[in-house]
């Protein structure tokens, strides 16, 4: 088989966690080549999510680099039991971007999710109008059909909210994203009336940083951070004008783990927030 041209995040991560694991443990990829009568080559694609890898494989692979962590072996089994037209993503293959795959393949295997947004509701929580102003503001601008499958995919990406067992979703925002008047004064009024209608859920939580706040929160990007099934496979996804990026590093992980718990910390409690939102609302 090819390797993939496009491999999803997801595969990157399979393969990312097994070349941690060999590196680990001290082993070169021509010795983990041998242990699995392939080539040199062939290890570097799998590590490089090019090439799929069987559950059978990844098992020895991980007798072979002495990982004994049952619950990642298990996770990165599950990885490679995933296939192309699975999920309802993948409706959109060909059709956005890569990103936009990746994001909702993130956000779907998520264990719970925090999210810190400076300037915007984030994706989960946006009505179809706002989503389109913001997609409509895009230069150089972008074709209808675009704009309307990206409006119907984030729309679509909100299910996840809604199952029977949806992954905890704590959000801190900035006051400066919420007093934008983003599709104008009516969308940006029905926008804050959505944030507190979700609050009401359970697993949804809302912390507002407002202006008055004294101690300086680093915010000027996009950032969610995914728990994963297991914490080696959280994830921290940047939005930024050139592409979301991935990031599960040890040190990234915990960088963005630090810049969350120190939002919330400065933040309104959710109740403050609450009220804080319902004003702002009111004052449009």
């Amino acid at each position: 088989m090819p390797p993939r041209d496009n491999p999803t995040a997801r595969q990157v991560r399979l393969g990312c966690e097994l070349r941690k694991l060999r590196e680990q443990a001290g082993m070169t990829a021509r010795e983990a080549a041998g242990l699995i009568s392939t080539d040199q080559a062939k290890i570097s694609h799998i590590e490089a999510g090019r090439i799929g890898v069987s559950e059978e494989r990844i098992r020895r692979l991980s007798s072979f680099y002495s990982c004994d962590d049952s619950a990642l072996i298990d996770a990165l089994c599950a990885i490679s039991r995933e296939h192309r037209g699975q999920f309802w993503w993948d409706e959109y293959r060909g059709v956005l971007a890569p990103g936009f795959l990746n994001i909702a393949e993130l956000e779907h295997h998520a264990r719970y999710m925090r999210c810190l947004q400076p300037v915007m509701a984030p994706g989960l929580l946006q009505i179809p109008e706002y989503a389109r102003a913001l997609f409509e503001g895009i230069l150089p601008k972008l074709p209808e059909e675009e704009v309307e499958a990206r409006v119907e995919h984030r729309m679509r990406r909100q299910a996840v909210l809604d199952r029977e067992n949806p992954p905890k979703f704590d959000v801190v925002l900035h006051e400066a994203g919420l007093r934008m008047r983003i599709g104008g004064r009516k969308v940006a009024r029905a926008q804050l009336e959505r944030l507190l209608e979700e609050t009401e859920r359970p697993g949804v939580t809302v912390r507002v940083i407002p202006f008055a706040g004294e101690q300086f929160v680093e915010a000027t990007q996009t950032v969610l951070y995914a728990g994963g099934v297991t914490p080696q496979l959280d994830t921290v996804h940047i939005d930024a004008p050139f592409g979301g990026v991935f990031l599960n590093s040890v040190a990234d992980l915990h960088r963005y783990r630090m810049q969350l718990d120190f939002a919330e910390q400065v933040s309104l409690d959710p109740d403050e927030s609450r009220s804080f939102i319902h004003h702002i609302a009111r004052d449009l």
